[in-house]
């Protein structure tokens, strides 16, 4: 059983940035990743990380502007995330157990979840 915590999310306004952190407790050798929820939109694949850290994927439309990182020591992925959009604004869940070959395949575990708020 893996239990995560998200941290981070908050309000900001378009081209800033926010990092989010996601501490797990548990077992930590599984790939990790996000995923994120717009109001009144299915949920959606992020960023994923492997569990060694060797490996990342990401979705089209944050390429270049996100970067998924984790530090095992700390059992801690991040979400650095940079020229943030309004579109942007959704609640983003931490997840492990992701399936970095198939992204969007809905992983074991997912936090509670942290909003952002982009505002333009």
């Amino acid at each position: 059983q893996v239990h995560l915590v998200e941290s981070g999310g908050g309000l900001v306004q378009a081209g800033g940035s926010l990092r989010l952190s996601c501490t797990a407790s548990g077992r930590a050798s599984y790939a990790m990743g996000w995923f994120r929820q717009a109001p009144g939109k299915e949920r959606g694949f992020v960023a994923g990380i492997s569990w060694n850290g060797g490996s990342t994927r990401y979705a089209d439309s944050v390429k270049g502007r996100f970067t998924i990182s984790r530090d095992n020591d700390k059992n801690t992925v991040y979400l650095q995330m940079n020229s943030l959009k309004p579109e942007d604004t959704a609640v983003y869940y931490c997840t492990a157990g992701n399936n970095l070959a198939v992204p969007t395949r809905t992983p074991a575990y997912w936090g509670q979840g942290t909003q952002v708020t982009v505002v333009s």
